[in-house]
């Protein structure tokens, strides 16, 4: 009998070592005191302990606290058996010296620390204010939230919505449902935002729209720095101004700089001189009136019914004299240029198109093709004519070359050269300075080439139609040789600086992305000549008609 108690014993000290250790594990917390709302001062107090037995009547400066809460009105009820409080008449709440709440009604329930406010209410938090007429606020979780209109307002904005919530301790607000918020400078609209009155930045949840003066921000996902001015946005947002559009699938945007970056299938177009700029990165300058664009960056100018598209490693559009009647714009395009239109062609290392004298300069082993003609020297210069061709200069080493067949080419070169077009066609060429030539004229009824003429002089003259030369003429002392078809020397098929670069002419607007430079043994070596002289009493420019 002994032996058992002994054992007993042992197993009740064992069960109890277990069970303090596990308390040690899994400490519980006591439960939670239930703090009664206290009454501090009132005017007047009225109680029924007959028909209301648990209610107090106060009247008159009343004041109340619950916990670090502390309340009143003019006339305020508080339900003892309830832990709950009613008020009315210029109802208040305080907690510390940065929150105070105000309305004319209150109903608060002590136990779930629920305050609900009514009619005419207003939360300060420090510099923040909410003003509504339903306010119902939370202070287990230190949250207050509006369900039929509200206005948040601190020092940079002000902001509206159907519905709303502000929390005072970290000092976020979420709203929803015909948000607005105005700032000095500009207007943001939406359905869903989180702002920041700490930071003063808005997060963007919904379809948004910004609006300045200056530009017009669609975003449906990001942030903006209202005090910064500065957006971060995705979701293929959109950048307006003045008729341009930018587009990518993130945005940077800085509204006190005036300048926007866009990452990755970047598109940026121009309504009213109607181009457009694409590339996996673009900037963009609304005070200077530059763009940049790289990364697969491409150009394309529809202002015609035929599309040119230039393709580069760097576009950039800079403007000059802004804002006057004397405002110049140049396109430059850096390394690897490859343009394509239906009718013109042209790969070069570098490219600037000037709006002042409409001039579109190729620089560095520049190529020019028009329909059959391949044009080439060490510089080209084309002059527009509203967006059309007027006339081309070749500068230095100029060569023009016509394909007749798979054998045969009409060939041209000389010091310089200039072709003048007409409606978009080639129909005068003028070569100026030890001018070669050699040309297969063909027969009216079948085209058939007859013979080849061998020419040297100083300056020719040439006229094509639809695209294919139609005679030439030499202008001052020239010697000559005619070939039959049969009896053409072998040496005389190719000019000393002929070369077909047809394998690098671009084929479609989807070519000009795949560059194919020259060959090493084809390269063009550039002349120590200067500029060339026009001959003297002769008028090579284009002349009125």
């Amino acid at each position: 009998m002994g032996k058992r108690l002994i054992i007993a014993l042992l197993g009740l000290v064992a069960i109890c070592l277990i069970s303090a250790q596990d308390k040690k594990k899994n400490p519980q917390a006591p439960a939670q005191k239930k703090e009664r709302v206290d009454l501090l001062y009132a005017d007047e107090a009225v109680a029924d302990k007959y028909l209301k037995p648990d209610v107090q009547i106060l009247i008159g400066s009343v004041k109340l606290r619950h916990d670090s809460m502390y309340m009143g009105g003019d006339s305020v009820l508080i339900y003892e058996k309830q832990n709950a409080v009613e008020a009315h008449g210029n109802v208040w709440m305080e907690q510390g010296d940065t929150l105070f709440l105000y309305g004319d009604h209150l109903y608060y329930d002590g136990t779930a620390q629920l305050a609900q406010l009514r009619e005419h209410v207003k939360l300060i938090n420090r510099t923040t204010e909410l003003t509504t007429d339903s306010l119902n606020y939370d202070r287990l979780y230190n949250l207050g939230y509006y369900f039929e209109g509200g206005t948040l307002t601190d020092e940079e904005n002000v902001l509206t919505s159907e519905w709303g919530e502000y929390s005072p301790a970290t000092k976020l607000a979420v709203f929803n449902h015909q948000v607005q918020l105005v700032n000095p400078r500009f207007t943001l609209t939406s359905d869903t935002l989180k702002y920041s009155t700490l930071t003063k930045v808005a997060t963007i949840l919904g379809p948004s729209d910004i609006d300045s003066d200056e530009n017009h921000i669609y975003s449906e996902r990001g942030s903006y720095d209202t005090q910064q001015g500065q957006a971060f946005l995705l979701d293929r947002s959109v950048l307006t101004n003045a008729g341009k559009r930018l587009t990518g699938d993130s945005l940077y945007y800085d509204r006190n700089l005036r300048y926007g970056e866009a990452f990755r299938n970047v598109v940026m177009t121009d309504t009213v001189n109607r181009n457009m700029l694409t590339g996996h990165y673009c900037y963009y300058n609304e005070l200077e009136g530059s763009a940049l664009a790289t990364d697969s960056a491409l150009a394309v100018d529809f202002s015609q019914g035929d599309s040119l598209f230039v393709h580069a490693d760097t576009l950039r559009m800079v403007s000059f004299n802004l804002d006057t009647d004397s405002l110049i714009r140049e396109m430059r395009a850096y390394h690897k240029v490859r343009a394509y239109r239906r009718d013109v062609q042209a790969v070069a290392d570098s490219m600037v198109y000037n709006s002042k004298d409409s001039c579109l300069t190729l620089y560095t082993d520049p190529i020019l093709w028009h329909g059959g003609q391949q044009l080439l020297g060490e510089e080209i210069k084309v002059y527009m004519n509203d967006s059309t061709i007027d006339w081309a200069h070749i500068i230095n080493q100029a060569l023009a070359i016509e394909q007749k067949d798979t054998l045969h080419f009409n060939q041209v070169t000389g010091k310089e050269m200039k072709a003048f077009f007409e409606a978009g066609d080639m129909r005068r060429v003028e070569v100026n300075g030890n001018v070669l030539v050699l040309f297969y004229p063909v027969e009216e009824r079948d085209s058939s080439l007859m013979m080849l003429n061998y020419s040297e002089g100083s300056f020719l003259r040439m006229l094509l139609k639809e695209r294919k030369l139609e005679r030439g003429t030499f202008i001052g002392k020239t010697t000559g040789t005619a070939y039959p078809l049969d009896q053409i020397p072998a040496d005389k098929y190719r000019l000393p600086a002929f070369v077909w670069f047809d394998y690098v002419r671009p084929r479609s607007k989807e070519d000009v992305f795949v560059w194919r430079g020259k060959r090493a043994d084809q390269q063009l070596q550039k002349s120590s000549r200067g500029p060339v002289e026009k001959p003297r009493n002769m008028h090579i420019e284009r002349s009125k008609k």
